[in-house]
């Protein structure tokens, strides 16, 4: 009698679940974003956002709750509903603080379902115009005769990440990171000359170089981007071996009904079809990804480890 008592109620739960995920979504939908406007992740948070607006008929909201390197944002939506209607937006520095914040507040694998990578795009070096540097090279010599810092968008991000490994560990230089809230205000800093070198994803900066502002020095790709033909990558500047992305996807709270996660995800690749989203990207300098939840949760447990050892290389504490 238990047995079919205990099918019953499973039966019965898994019929609310599939006719939630039917109307889901009913009412709009909050994308949390734990950093500063003007990153990364809020603007692919926005172009995603009008995107689903349309596939899913209800607006797509964006938050921003930064903070900590990303994890009091992270840590609010790991405690929200797990009703579909509260999302994380965020970069690979998601992967990064497992090993630099252990006491974030939240567990990244048990406390949240990975949706969907939306896009990618290479981190860039950059600098201040009245830095007497033209490439890598040049800037590497630059700072062993001088005392430089760089700015980044936060303890933790990739980008950080990024100039640490290069600046510190593989050049083994003494060249500190200002942390700032977001890539908004690094790149705004570096325009001010304060200070006169950044590290970011290409998006932010882009504008700035387009505007002879800042002068891009080398990209972490592996291939030159579109948007910046003329910036050699790493290895092409004689740092090879670096091929490093700043990463922006989707990630629900746990125990949101797997419906739901399919529904979002298939919504997010139907969006990175469209020729304008992926004009939009490209414009950017973002790469267009995609792909199956179970894609983007691989990716991610080796994104954490691959970055947890350029921290513990590096020594790299959270600020």
């Amino acid at each position: 009698m238990d047995s079919w008592l205990r099918c019953i109620i499973a039966l019965a739960l898994a019929a609310v679940t599939s006719a939630h995920a039917q109307t889901y979504p009913s009412k709009p939908v909050r994308f949390v974003i734990p950093f500063a406007p003007g990153g990364p992740a809020d603007i692919i948070a926005r172009l995603t956002g009008q995107q689903l607006t349309e596939i899913l008929g209800q607006p797509m909201v964006v938050e921003s709750r930064a903070g900590a390197g990303g994890n009091i944002g992270a840590a609010a939506v790991a405690k929200s509903a797990p009703d579909g209607y509260t999302a994380l937006v965020t970069t690979s520095a998601f992967a990064v603080n497992v090993s630099l914040s252990p006491n974030s507040g939240y567990d990244a694998e048990r406390d949240f379902i990975p949706v969907a990578v939306v896009a990618k795009q290479a981190n860039l070096i950059f600098v201040h115009p009245s830095v007497q540097a033209k490439n890598l090279a040049e800037l590497l010599a630059v700072a062993k005769t001088g005392k430089l810092a760089f700015a980044s968008p936060g303890s933790g991000t990739t980008p950080h990440l990024t100039a640490e490994n290069l600046f510190n560990v593989m050049s083994k230089l003494d060249m500190p990171a200002i942390h700032f809230r977001g890539a908004g205000p690094s790149a705004a800093a570096v325009v001010a000359g304060e200070p006169t070198v950044g590290a970011g994803a290409v998006a932010t900066p882009l504008p700035f170089v387009k505007a002879g502002k800042l002068r891009a020095i080398a990209v972490s790709s592996a291939k030159r981007v579109a948007a910046l033909p003329d910036v050699p990558t790493f290895a092409e500047s004689g740092i090879p071996g670096v091929e490093d992305d700043t990463w922006i996807g989707i990630f629900l709270p746990a125990g949101t009904p797997p419906a739901i996660v399919q529904k979002l995800n298939a919504a997010v690749n139907q969006a990175l079809q469209n020729a304008d989203m992926r004009e939009k990207l490209s414009a950017l300098a973002f790469e267009p990804v995609g792909g199956t939840p179970q894609q983007f949760a691989d990716y991610v447990k080796a994104e954490i480890v691959k970055w947890g050892k350029v921290v513990r290389a590096g020594n790299i504490k959270a600020e």
